[in-house]
């Protein structure tokens, strides 16, 4: 589990410096009048949180990855594996939606 936990950790360190350079860029957009919008990610996704930046997202991931190296020892493998795959897709979405936002940046300069 130690070599997982420590890839999700490397993968969160990439969503957090891409959600910090998002979240500069939201808040340039906002100042124009522009990004009305009430959060991120709609009510239908696999996060808990609601925002409009990234980086709540993303400490809402790193705060998963800790409960569950924390949690290692007392969880079955089953809810460590449940557990994971509700990180991954988290993850996976988080990083895809940064990706996205970043080329529809670069297609309007």
């Amino acid at each position: 589990m130690n070599n997982v936990v420590s890839a999700l950790n490397e993968n969160l360190q990439i969503a957090y410096r891409k959600a910090i350079d998002a979240d500069q860029a939201l808040n340039t957009l906002q100042s124009d009048g522009k990004g009305k919008f009430q959060t991120i990610f709609g009510d239908e996704t696999v996060f808990t949180s609601r925002s409009k930046r990234f980086k709540e997202y993303v400490e809402e991931v790193a705060g998963d990855v800790a409960l569950l190296q924390q949690q290692d020892a007392t969880l079955s493998k089953q809810a460590q594996q449940e557990k994971l795959t509700v990180i991954v897709k988290k993850l996976q979405l988080l990083l895809t939606t940064l990706e996205q936002f970043k080329l529809s940046l670069a297609g309007k300069s």
